[in-house]
């Protein structure tokens, strides 16, 4: 056991630094890892995904409260964006929770794989939404957390990736967008825990000291390292030249996708 502790601290170390870093968020960088660390580890190839998701969004809570929180610090948080969307995600995200749980391995890989070109695109391109319209109501804001808490839930992460484009795109400033989302990703990985979890409970196969399709000690190995490495890639994202990590990293992201797509068939 402490062996394999060790093994996700050190996960959660590359992480934290990636994260804090290149600004994305932790769930892209976890689930990979997490899926390629399980499989040598004899864990059930039809729940290996579902194990990584719920994991994922588990270590986002505790990663998200220290992220909003700093940035609350600053003034970069927009309370009323976060309270209009927040019933949205709750709902959204926990229902995706629910798909994913009756989804199978492959199918679940197959979205992430599509999920992690998407962003690797974003980050080779330096594709940016342009600011053309206001935040919507809260009609329009439910809808709006739906889908992002939803797609999040499928792909194990804490929905900035989703977020700040959308706020970007209704004119809000990049500061203040990246801000809001660290207190949008709180929500999304206590809905998504929490699904998880429920849907978890009971499934024969699942290793031991897991809670539902959450696996706690990679939970406790990532989650003490990744708060520790994470404000080390933070300052290291202002002496490097992060542009050009970022096309690095996006290349990264390809590789890896590559390696999931080839392991679906």
């Amino acid at each position: 056991m402490i062996t394999i502790l060790l093994t996700f601290m050190a996960l959660g170390a590359l992480a934290g630094v990636l994260a804090g870093l290149l600004g994305i968020g932790g769930g892209l960088v976890i689930v990979p890892i997490l899926v390629f660390s399980f499989t040598p580890l004899g864990f059930p190839e039809q729940h290996l995904m579902h194990l990584a998701l719920g994991t994922s969004l588990a270590s986002i809570i505790f990663t998200s409260i220290s992220s909003f929180m700093a940035h609350h610090r600053r003034g970069a948080v927009i309370w009323p964006i976060v309270k209009s969307i927040t019933p949205g995600i709750l709902i959204g995200t926990f229902l995706g929770t629910c798909l994913a749980s009756i989804m199978n391995t492959m199918l679940l890989k197959g979205l992430f794989v599509v999920f992690l070109y998407y962003v690797a695109a974003q980050m080779l391109l330096n594709i940016k939404p342009k600011p053309s319209r206001k935040i919507p109501g809260n009609v329009g804001m439910f809808g709006v957390g739906n889908v992002i808490g939803s797609i999040s839930s499928l792909v194990g992460i804490g929905g900035g990736t989703l977020s700040v484009p959308f706020m970007t795109f209704c004119n809000i400033n990049m500061h203040s967008a990246v801000g809001t989302a660290s207190a949008i990703g709180l929500p999304i990985a206590l809905a998504g825990t929490a699904g998880f979890i429920w849907n978890g409970i009971g499934v024969p196969g699942l290793p031991e000291w897991s809670i539902g399709y959450v696996y706690l000690p990679a939970l406790i190995g990532i989650v003490s390292a990744s708060m520790l490495t994470a404000p080390l890639g933070v300052k290291l994202a202002h002496s490097l030249p992060v542009p050009r990590l970022k096309k690095v990293f996006a290349i990264l992201l390809l590789v890896v996708a590559t390696r999931m797509l080839m392991s679906i068939f």
